[in-house]
This record gives C-alpha cells, structure tokens and sequence, in this order.
C-alpha cells in the first residue's frame, strides 16, 4: 500500500513512516532530511502531513477515549503500587494530570482565540495524564485561551475516571497539582499532596 499527495506524490508507506519519525525526532527541519530522502521539502512536507493524519484518523482513540489496553483494573493497580513504591503518600494514584502550552505562530484573525495571557503567546493547549511507564494514558486538545481547570472539565476525563477508575482492590485517583481548583471534581477521583514544597516532587 502507497501513500497518495493531492498533487500525485507517491511513497511508499514504511518510507513514510521513517520520515514522520525522522521529523518528530528533535531538533530536525525538512531540509535536514532531504540527504537522507532524497525529496525535495515540499514533498517531504505532505507526505509526513499524510502519514501523520492516516495515524491520527485511524488511532487518535487511543489516547482521547479510555483505552483499556493500557488502563485496566489490573494494569492501574500496578501503575498505583510503582507510584506509591517511589514515595508517593498516596496508595491509590496511578497516574498525573498535566498541561502543556505549546506556542505557535500568531494567527492572521481570531488571535484572542489562542492568545495565552500567562504565558504570553500565542499558543494552543492540551491536556494528558501521565502513566508511570512514560505512556500517555489520556489526551485532550488542542484548545485556546481556556484555564486549566476548565479544560478538565471539557475533557469529560472526571466521567472516565468516576466510570473506570478501579482495580480489583480499591478506586484510584490520579494526580493534580494542588495550586489549581478543583471543586469541580467527583469525590476520590482527584487527589492532590505536598511532600516536597519546594520543588514540587513525589
């Protein structure tokens, strides 16, 4: 099977893998990896954008629904005992809600839209839980100009979790930072602590 451009560029589908992970990996332009495809920038550009949005059409639920391949009773339960194994005073934790600004350039209309008065740039936001093994267990965004507090909300995450936040031993929670509102949350879904106030670790 090929991947097909809209301007008729044709690739071959394991070579377009290779240059989507050539060009997610850090720092790397397209013209970096002209040497190494041996196509030109634009063509380099769409078959990437190609392959990445065959990758998120087909897997995107992956990340943005509860997926019980990595977040299973079972599976919790062992993220909850790692985490409370590194000194976590909670026992039943198994994962860490957490935000990320990512800045983009300034767009020609709706700029308030994207505008990040604490960070001071334009930018789109998203939101994920971290698991222990370094997975992404959940994914929302992009958004705008919206509070953290208000994106959880959004998310329907506190749905997910009242539903299926359970090992065989007891609920879970996961892990927000304690400097944010969360009134909002169901009881024992959310949990936050301080054990290191200065920097903030478990």
């Amino acid at each position: 099977m090929n991947i097909h451009c809209p301007q008729r560029t044709i690739c071959d589908r394991i070579e377009g893998l290779c240059m989507l992970l050539r060009r997610f990996s850090y720092p790397c332009r397209y013209s970096d990896m002209i040497s190494r495809f041996g196509r030109p920038v634009p063509e380099l550009c769409m078959i990437t954008n190609e392959v990445m949005d065959n990758i998120f059409n087909n897997h995107s639920h992956r990340i943005s629904q509860w997926n019980d391949d990595i977040l299973n009773p079972q599976l919790l339960q062992e993220y909850a005992d790692v985490i409370h194994a590194k000194g976590a005073p909670l026992e039943n934790c198994f994962g860490f809600i957490d935000g990320t600004v990512r800045p983009i350039a300034r767009p020609d209309q709706q700029q308030r839209i994207v505008y990040n008065g604490h960070k001071r740039v334009h930018s789109l936001k998203f939101q994920s839980v971290a698991l222990p093994n370094g997975l992404i267990g959940n994914m929302y965004g992009p958004v705008g100009m919206l509070h953290d507090a208000s994106m959880l909300v959004d998310s329907n995450l506190l749905h997910e979790l009242e539903q299926n936040a359970f090992s065989p031993l007891e609920s879970l929670c996961v892990f927000w930072r304690p400097c944010l509102p969360f009134t909002c949350a169901p009881s024992g879904t959310i949990s936050s602590w301080y054990t290191n106030p200065s920097d903030g670790s478990i």
